[in-house]
């Protein structure tokens, strides 16, 4: 079974100032989305480096997370410190899952370019940086769609559950509805019942 981490890094909602909105978002949405079965691991952390750090190295490596999903501190501000933490718990980083987030959230603001988010590697578990907003954390996994449900720029979840392939994770099903997992035809399964 597909084992999530889900890690909400923000200074306020981590101290109680105000609800945490990215857990839950992301929860909805891999309801949604994920026609395989899964289970989360959550956490609700400051934005310090070395929390962040180790976070990410305890849902990999002890907890044993496939996929880690990070929200919040990805900005050029000084405390937005997740892109500088994942690098430094990675094996390898996969710079094409921060340049498709940053293209589709170009789609609304041109503040996008500001975002460093990354996705990376470690041991055989794929670690992304999201938004921290929960419109911008659908819209970065699920692409853009036209008003009759063409895709028009593939979210980067399409690309998700091939590289969990490759690096030795789970088979995983999506909904093709919500988003429609990308393989290469000799990748692929038939489809379970």
């Amino acid at each position: 079974m597909l084992k999530i981490g889900l890690v909400s890094v923000s200074d306020r909602a981590s101290s109680g100032v105000y609800q945490d909105q990215g857990i839950p978002a992301l929860q909805d949405w891999l309801t949604q989305a994920l026609a395989s079965p899964f289970a989360t691991v959550t956490r609700l952390i400051p934005d310090e480096q070395a929390e962040i750090e180790a976070t990410l190295r305890h849902l990999v490596d002890e907890e044993g997370c496939h996929l880690v999903l990070t929200t919040g501190g990805t900005g050029p501000a000084p405390r937005d410190v997740t892109p500088d933490a994942t690098l430094a718990v990675a094996d390898r980083e996969m710079p094409g899952f921060g340049e498709q987030m940053r293209q589709i959230s170009l789609r609304f603001v041109p503040t996008a370019i500001l975002s460093r988010q990354v996705g990376v590697i470690r041991n055989s578990s794929l670690i992304l940086n999201l938004p921290g907003q929960p419109k911008a954390i659908k819209e970065t996994l699920e692409g853009l769609k036209s008003e009759q449900g063409e895709t028009l720029v593939p979210g980067i979840f399409a690309a998700v559950p091939y590289c969990l392939d490759l690096i030795g994770g789970p088979y995983v099903e999506t909904v093709p509805q919500i988003v429609k997992a990308f393989r290469p035809k000799s990748a692929q399964k038939p489809a379970s019942a």
